[in-house]
């Protein structure tokens, strides 16, 4: 933690652990150091960071003209995976948005990066810990194998807690929207707001994650419906590509026709589970190197939106 602390205090990329996944931080005021971000990602730098903060007291810091709705929710869900867009405040370099008006922030739930940040008493630009569209990673070998020589150091914190990136909410525009589905639903925005939040299948805005290709694997990968895998996986067992299934039917099926188990991996039939799971599965079947990825397409609802959204970028 003091390694850590002091490595970010002279200017150097540390990747951290996050509830959702691991972030590679450096001090957002800091321009060198931001810089650092975007060299060891390979990052276009008009794409936009995230910036962690230590509590809510730190929002004016970052932002301006902050509606009540962003206190509300703040109360609400922070700690916690909910970024929320809002106005930068006039001093915040364009470095970190990316050349625009907006600032994305939240207060990570992740013990570890609460107490750097409290330590630091300041922001942390900290997108994902990975090199630009490739797979986010959810534990330290993930980082390592991507970005080992390109930052200063990793800090420890075990596997992920929910194994995708924050719900990122756009609190700029007259109406509220969600610009990245995350672990925090719509439905749970909704309930919070009493009010209908949009969640545009496509819009300009940029923002973390808005890139048609992104999340992706070093191997190809498609998506096929269950029933589709139910009728072709006894004939695609026999190539050299791995399947990621999830429901009972699938797995039964797999199993019936003597699927291999080393071509198959089993995830679970509920989202949060599926996704806590999906990136760090994705990684260790890219390590066997098969030709392709093959992945049961998930249910169409709410709760799955965010994995959807992942599959759909890393399968382009």
């Amino acid at each position: 933690m003091k390694q850590a602390v002091s490595l970010l205090q002279k200017g150097e990329c540390v990747a951290l652990p996050t509830e959702t996944v691991y972030g590679l931080a450096a001090d957002a005021s800091d321009i060198n150091a931001v810089n650092k971000i975007f060299e060891a990602k390979g990052r276009p730098k008009n794409h936009p960071l995230i910036v962690h903060i230590p509590d809510i007291s730190h929002l004016e810091k970052w932002a301006k003209a902050i509606p009540n709705t962003a206190y509300d929710l703040a109360n609400l869900f922070w700690p916690g995976p909910l970024s929320l867009l809002l106005k930068k405040a006039e001093h915040v370099p364009y470095e970190i948005t990316g050349g625009l008006d907006t600032i994305v922030l939240r207060v990570p739930a992740h013990p570890l990066f609460l107490d750097v940040l409290r330590k630091l008493n300041t922001g942390l630009a900290a997108p994902s810990a990975n090199r630009y569209k490739h797979l986010s990673p959810t534990i330290t070998k993930q980082v390592m194998q991507g970005l080992d020589g390109r930052i200063a150091a990793v800090l420890e914190g075990g596997a992920c807690e929910h194994g995708l990136e924050s719900t990122i909410l756009d609190l700029v525009s007259e109406k509220p929207r969600i610009l990245r589905a995350g672990p925090v639903t719509q439905q749970q925005l909704e309930a919070a707001m009493g009010q209908i939040i949009d969640i545009p299948k496509n819009h300009i805005e940029v923002v973390p994650g808005n890139v048609e290709a992104h999340y992706q694997p070093n191997t190809p990968l498609r998506m096929m419906s269950s029933e589709q895998l139910l009728t072709e996986i006894d004939r695609l067992k026999h190539t050299d590509c791995h399947f990621v299934v999830w429901s009972d039917a699938v797995i039964e099926q797999s199993k019936k026709t003597h699927v291999p188990s080393s071509q198959c991996s089993y995830l679970e039939s509920d989202a949060t589970s599926f996704g806590r799971k999906l990136y760090v599965t994705l990684y260790h079947v890219d390590q066997t190197r098969p030709t392709q990825i093959i992945v049961e397409k998930p249910p169409q609802s709410d709760a799955w939106a965010a994995v959807n959204d992942r599959l759909s970028r890393a399968a382009q």
